[in-house]
Order: structure tokens, then C-alpha cells, then sequence
């Protein structure tokens, strides 16, 4: 619409002033997203910005989730409270690791994302030093 390539970013703020439109960087430091299949996403340290055109609100995230989390029994998420203190939950991720410590849903998640078999992800995990969002960029 503005061609806004080499636009000076305060002539561009301007603009959207004119037409109604403010911009507000948001300070926030965990975004989640629940999503209906209970597969949710989570956003440690992303960019948002709120955007309010005329009145409707618009929320724009800027990163890669760090995690997707299934929700568990109860409809709480596995990303809620702080389960690094737990020791009850260290026991509970040990039984889903494999051989090489690499958590099962790390595999599950990797193979469903990158459209790959169990075994190539969990090799691509192991190359990408357990780092799902890694593993997944490499497979595709």
C-alpha cells in the first residue's frame, strides 16, 4: 500500500497516526497459545506488538514457539508453574526419554512437523543436540 521499503519509520508512524492506527510495542515475556487440539505454543521472549485500527484490536507475535506443550488432564498445560523445581515431574520426563535422553514428544513433535518417520526424527534430534526447532529446520 505505502511501498514502505525505504520509508523512514517515523514518517511511517506519522501515517498510521493520520489514519488511526497505533502501534504499541508490548513488553512480554511468555506468549502461550491454546489451541483446540491441545498441542499448545509457547513463546519465551517473542516480539509483540499491539496494533488498534479504529478500534479493533491486533496482536502480532514475532518468534518461534520454544515448546509445544499437550494439554493435560483437567485442561492444564504442561508449561504451566515452574515443573523445573519438581523433581516428581524430572521422574515423569525420564520414562518418556529414549536411550539417547531425547523426550518422546521432542520425536513425535519433530516427525508430525517435518513430515518424516520417528527414527529420522530422532536422528535429527541427536544432530541438532536435542533442539527440536533446529531438527525440523535441518529436515526440511
Amino acid at each position: 500500500m505505502f511501498g514502505g521499503g525505504g520509508m523512514n519509520p517515523r514518517k511511517m508512524k506519522q501515517m498510521m497516526k493520520q489514519m488511526g492506527i497505533d502501534v504499541e510495542e508490548l513488553d512480554a515475556e511468555r506468549v502461550v497459545i491454546e489451541t483446540a487440539d491441545g498441542d499448545d505454543l509457547v513463546f519465551d521472549g517473542a516480539q509483540v506488538t499491539k496494533m488498534d485500527a479504529q478500534g479493533q484490536e491486533t496482536y502480532q507475535i514475532v518468534g518461534s514457539p520454544d515448546a509445544v506443550a499437550d494439554a493435560g488432564a483437567g485442561g492444564a498445560t504442561a508449561v504451566e508453574g515452574d515443573e523445573a523445581d519438581d523433581p516428581a515431574l524430572d521422574d515423569a520426563d525420564d520414562a518418556d526419554d529414549g536411550d539417547d535422553g531425547i523426550p518422546e514428544e521432542d520425536v513425535k513433535l519433530v516427525a508430525q512437523q517435518a513430515g518424516v518417520s520417528k527414527e529420522a526424527a530422532r536422528e535429527a534430534l541427536e544432530a541438532a543436540n536435542g533442539e527440536p526447532a533446529r531438527a525440523i529446520a535441518d529436515l526440511q
